[in-house]
């Protein structure tokens, strides 16, 4: 075999690959004379290819030793690619409509093939920054978040099962790490990768590291993010990571993937939709003041977390009497102790939705990532004060998050505080 250890692919020896890897060739027909090869990879850490033949497609993505944002000055473990194959299949499994199928991974070359989501499918945020709404977003998301927690979760394993899953994951130490560090940490100190659109946030920036109760709330949220094995979460369920069409909506980049606190992807996607959200006065112009649009995503945002409430108490209803470990049927037999037991575990799980949310929402405006929604607002006074408006309701969110009842309450705040 012409690739037995590891090497970065480009156009050419990615054909040669090809050809030497029958699950992958097989998809073009075993024909790769008229490849058309095109580099995709716009992320911060890896290499991505769309592979196209006149008798099909198929995406490459290449992790690479190093965060290719910053450089080889940042290393980085090449293994991310097996955890991330591991849970596109995980996932896959649980909730097939809303995660692109994996054909082939190679440990050795840290390499995933897997389906191409042919156009119309953009990155949906990119489709937010446009102002296009997505009539099945709430539907769709809401069902890959209920299906791909719960099905991974002691509510519906046992703990032997559950700890088996655990242990595998849990060799994803640095990509852990690496969230621990951008969203728990450095946004809350001084440091070299933070970054903000200067001077217009310098005060901004400056009050969220002098704030003690914001501290104390994020200092919780990190020994939850840290130590609680809840399920198999994404890891980094954000936008950017979430394929669409107007009827299709697809999870990939789960790169991130690790048993930890449900909360964490649920509030990754609600406090990206709240960035969208604010982004929106800076991409509205005389032809489009973008206020319907800013109350779709609001709710959109508000029928994600409604439905995939409703979803996931129907998934533990359906399956009370099954094989999950974390309340026995022997024990929690009644429809009153049941529902106490569901009220309570949904209501710490939406406080830890707002609160993982603030956090990504905050790591994003003063952190070392920024996101596009921002980012494209070319006039920067413009471009911080609508930051300067999803990181005062970041903060606000963060530190009062027990406070709310519902997502309902949480919508009509944004809706006010614009």
């Amino acid at each position: 075999m012409a690739f037995v250890e590891f090497r970065a692919l480009d156009k050419k020896s990615l054909v040669e690959y090809i050809q030497h890897t029958p699950a992958l060739a097989s998809k073009l027909g075993d024909k790769v004379d008229d490849l058309d090869i095109r580099e995709v990879g716009d992320g911060n850490l890896n290499f991505v290819y769309i592979v196209a033949g006149s008798a099909g497609s198929f995406v490459i993505k290449q992790a690479l030793p190093y965060v290719r944002l910053i450089g080889e000055s940042w290393p980085m473990t090449k293994e991310r690619a097996y955890f991330e194959a591991a849970a596109l299949k995980e996932h896959g499994h649980w909730c097939p409509d809303h995660v692109p199928e994996v054909y082939h991974f190679d440990r050795t070359m840290s390499l995933i093939g897997m389906r191409y989501l042919e156009p119309p499918h953009i990155i949906l945020r990119k489709g937010l920054i446009a102002g296009v709404e997505y009539p099945l977003l709430a539907e769709h998301m809401s069902e890959y978040m209920a299906r791909t927690l719960f099905c991974t979760s002691l509510l519906y394993h046992s703990t032997t099962e559950h700890k088996r899953g655990v242990a595998e994951f849990c060799g994803n130490i640095e990509m852990c790490r690496l969230t621990e560090q951008v969203v728990f940490s450095d946004p809350y100190r001084v440091s070299q990768h933070n970054r903000w659109t200067s001077p217009y946030l310098d005060a901004d920036a400056e009050a969220a590291r002098e704030d003690n109760d914001l501290k104390l709330e994020i200092a919780e949220l990190k020994s939850k993010f840290c130590e609680r094995a809840q399920a198999l979460v994404h890891g980094d369920l954000h936008t950017s990571s979430v394929m669409v069409t107007q009827d299709s909506t697809q999870v990939i980049d789960s790169e991130f993937a690790f048993y930890g606190p449900m909360g964490f992807d649920a509030g990754a996607f609600l406090g990206n939709l709240f960035l969208s959200f604010f982004s929106q006065d800076g991409h509205a112009n005389q032809g489009n003041d973008r206020k319907a649009y800013k109350e779709w995503i609001l709710q959109t945002t508000e029928e994600t977390w409604n439905l995939f409430r409703q979803k996931f108490v129907s998934l533990w209803n359906e399956h009370k009497n099954g094989s999950g470990e974390a309340y026995l049927p022997a024990i929690y037999n009644n429809d009153v102790l049941l529902e106490l037991v569901q009220r309570k575990f949904m209501k710490d799980l939406f406080h830890d939705t707002l609160g993982f949310g603030a956090a990504k929402m905050i790591r994003r405006i003063v952190g070392v990532a920024h996101v596009e929604d921002f980012e494209s607002i070319t006039d920067a006074s413009k471009r911080a004060d609508c930051e300067r408006q999803a990181l005062n309701f970041a903060r606000m969110l963060l530190k009062e998050r027990r406070k709310f009842e519902g997502i309902s309450e949480v919508v009509s705040l944004v809706r006010k505080s614009n």
